[in-house]
């Protein structure tokens, strides 16, 4: 259900904005999508994990806000942003 170190690195490199760059919301959303995606599969095996749920949920209303945030601040880094990363809105 975490990511590896290596793949989290990866996912760094490729959505960073600058060199050394780990805390742009763009960086931070990619994490957030890794691991959503790591639940939703965990998920799709045990159904009745209902703390894994929650804690799914809360890394969905997470991602959320940096979108929201990011949306405010800069509306082409957003859409760029979710046309990367595949997500609906």
């Amino acid at each position: 259900m975490s990511i590896t170190p290596e793949r989290r690195t990866a996912l760094i490199t490729e959505y960073a904005t600058a060199a050394h760059d780990t805390g742009s919301p763009e960086v931070q959303a990619a994490l957030l999508s890794e691991r959503i995606s790591n639940l939703t599969e965990h998920l799709k095996t045990h159904a009745k994990d209902f703390h894994s749920r929650r804690g799914l949920l809360m890394l969905v209303g997470q991602r959320r806000s940096l979108l929201d945030y990011l949306k405010r601040k800069n509306a082409k880094r957003y859409q760029d942003l979710i046309g990367r990363l595949n997500l609906r809105r």
